[in-house]
């Protein structure tokens, strides 16, 4: 399976960069991601559940980074167990440019392959879903880069200890009396 598209990122490309190699924005854009470690600056490893048509796996795997020119390309590399439901492996290449001191057109090109039932599952359905995946992540990428690069940096304000409040004591309040209906006598 290749793929390859562009997405233009409302941030610099400093924040673009930061955002593609730190653990917690990826877990937070990937789709189904349960968990992403980085054991090293060029070494992760991740969980991801997902379902392809009929099947639904969890995928443990391992990611490497190289050819890495900070911050404008590297080239990502992995593979990913499914157990029954099979195997991917396989590559991208991740270029960034910066268009505007505020704006990144990030270009990626994909060579995957899939093995197992999911391969069974036809190129159609693979390619799709991928394709589906990968625009979730983009979207997602793209919308937490954007608010991170916008938010602005606060300094850290030290806790201040507000003196503590006296409890309130309840009022005990008497339960209202129950009016009887009261029939007119006849005379």
């Amino acid at each position: 399976m290749k793929m390859s598209g562009s997405q233009v990122i409302d941030a610099p490309r400093e924040a673009v960069w930061k955002g593609l190699n730190d653990p917690k924005v990826l877990q937070q854009c990937i789709p189904g991601c349960e968990s992403i470690v980085a054991s090293s600056p060029t070494q992760m490893s991740a969980k991801v559940v997902l379902k392809i048509g009929p099947v639904k796996a969890a995928f443990k795997g391992s990611v490497t980074l190289s050819d890495i020119k900070a911050p404008e390309s590297y080239r990502i590399s992995g593979k990913g167990e499914g157990g029954f439901a099979g195997f991917a492996s396989g590559g991208a290449t991740v270029k960034l440019t910066a268009n505007s001191p505020s704006e990144t057109l990030m270009e990626y090109d994909v060579d995957a392959q899939v093995g197992g039932k999911i391969a069974m599952l036809g190129s159609r359905l693979v390619d799709s879903t991928a394709q589906s995946l990968a625009n979730q992540f983009f979207d997602k990428f793209a919308t937490v880069v954007n608010q991170s690069a916008a938010a602005p940096r606060k300094p850290k304000a030290k806790a201040v200890k507000k003196p503590a409040k006296k409890p309130v004591k309840a009022k005990k309040v008497a339960p209202k009396a129950k009016k009887k209906a009261t029939k007119p006598r006849k005379r």
